[in-house]
């Protein structure tokens, strides 16, 4: 059903149309030229800037003479003006970022896991260390705004809570979003871990490469995170982006599906450490990754054992990528995830190969790949964008009239 808009909600898609525009220029713009990206009148764009100048979301700069005529005065953002709370739950540790409007992390904490979880002191706990983040960094509460958690699906986005993540089996169900803001007083998101990373990378984007994108997470699982016309995909429940179960090796290891070479049984941390080291002994996801970590090292130094490994891995996930990008045409890809940050040396180079040697690519482009630009805590700063990305994000579907 088509809705309608009205003046108040005009007003404020404008301001933050033009925050937007600012936030996007690092070196600053002026009234005119935002007024020539936008259409505003020059009326209105003034309006819109005193507004914020006195909101103290932006600053103005000193005047630039450029030639003839009145002096230019570059507006910039606050980065300070504001700032949100990300937490990535995990099933090795469980991060929290704090982030200023430039997506940038003034505060960092990590905390393991219980070892054997207390289901009635999991809220506490979370509320007790976000909020223990927040007095460290000595941020004012009614300058942040809000907290954003991020944490392997399924999910149930209407209620806020998780519903059976494979790894989190004590969050299962359990009300996180109501709960947490009742113990924190702030609002608060919960998203999946796969489209958070994708608003966070679309947050921090300013040259806007990613309108199209693909963001491979590389954790405790996989899955992708997407973004078409630079806004991101989150699917009819909110739990897009699930592509553990593509099949890139068909003699691989056996899947719980009941296949084999699944991508998520290929890419798995416990696979790799099995492989290296040639064994099948169970691992804590801690464990893991140090290893994997110590692997990539060894594979970089000459390691052939270790080499064979990651080049596998590389291959499978050159599959996975392809398929992928058949199906969707971005042509853009970006790789992050805590598992990633330790491999990346051992596994892009041979990566990058796979996909130029790929002949199942169908898309006229290529693929062009980047590494994330947020780095290991790339959940936990998505979960943080995701307050800033709904505060601060002009989209036309805010122009529409919310139904009572």
């Amino acid at each position: 059903m088509r809705r309608g808009s009205n003046l108040p909600a005009v007003g404020t898609y404008n301001q933050t149309l033009v925050l937007d525009l600012i936030r996007r220029s690092p070196a600053g713009v002026s009234r005119i030229e935002l007024a020539e990206r936008t259409g505003l009148s020059a009326q209105t764009l003034s309006n819109v800037a005193r507004k914020l100048v006195d909101e103290g979301m932006i600053v103005e700069g000193a005047p630039i003479i450029a030639g003839k005529g009145k002096p230019r005065t570059p507006l910039r953002l606050n980065p300070q003006a504001r700032y949100a709370l990300g937490i990535h739950l995990d099933p090795a540790v469980d991060t929290f970022v704090l982030a200023d409007m430039n997506g940038a992390v003034v505060a960092h904490a990590e905390h393991a896991p219980r070892p054997a979880p207390d289901a009635a002191r999991l809220l506490p706990d979370l509320a007790e260390r976000a909020n223990a983040l927040l007095d460290r960094a000595g941020i004012h509460r009614d300058r942040v705004l809000g907290i954003g958690v991020a944490a392997p699906g399924p999910i149930d986005l209407d209620r806020g809570m998780l519903l059976q993540p494979p790894l989190l089996p004590a969050w299962h169900h359990v009300p996180l979003r109501e709960e947490l803001r009742s113990a924190t007083g702030l609002p608060v998101m919960v998203e999946k871990d796969v489209v958070a990373a994708m608003v966070g990378e679309l947050w921090v984007d300013t040259e806007q490469r990613l309108t199209e994108a693909i963001f491979f997470y590389f954790g405790a699982g996989v899955g992708v995170g997407l973004a078409t016309d630079a806004t991101p995909v989150r699917g009819r429940t909110g739990n897009a982006g699930d592509v553990a179960h593509i099949v890139v090796e068909p003699d691989g290891p056996l899947c719980q599906c009941g296949r084999r070479g699944c991508l998520g049984v290929a890419l798995a941390p416990e696979r790799l450490v099995a492989d290296a080291a040639g064994d099948s002994s169970e691992r804590p996801p801690s464990e893991s990754r140090a290893m994997l970590g110590r692997l990539a090292q060894a594979a970089t130094k000459g390691d052939t054992v270790a080499a064979e490994v990651f080049e596998r891995a590389a291959a499978a996930l050159a599959r996975g990528l392809v398929v992928l990008n058949n199906l969707l045409d971005a042509d853009v890809v970006v790789i992050g995830g805590p598992i990633w940050n330790r491999i990346a040396p051992a596994v892009e180079p041979a990566l990058r190969k796979a996909l130029v040697r790929s002949q199942e690519i169908t898309t006229t482009r290529g693929i062009s790949l980047y590494g994330t630009r947020l780095s290991t805590d790339v959940a936990a700063l998505g979960a943080a964008c995701l307050v800033l990305d709904g505060a601060f994000t002009a989209r036309p579907a805010g122009l529409m009239i919310t139904p009572s």
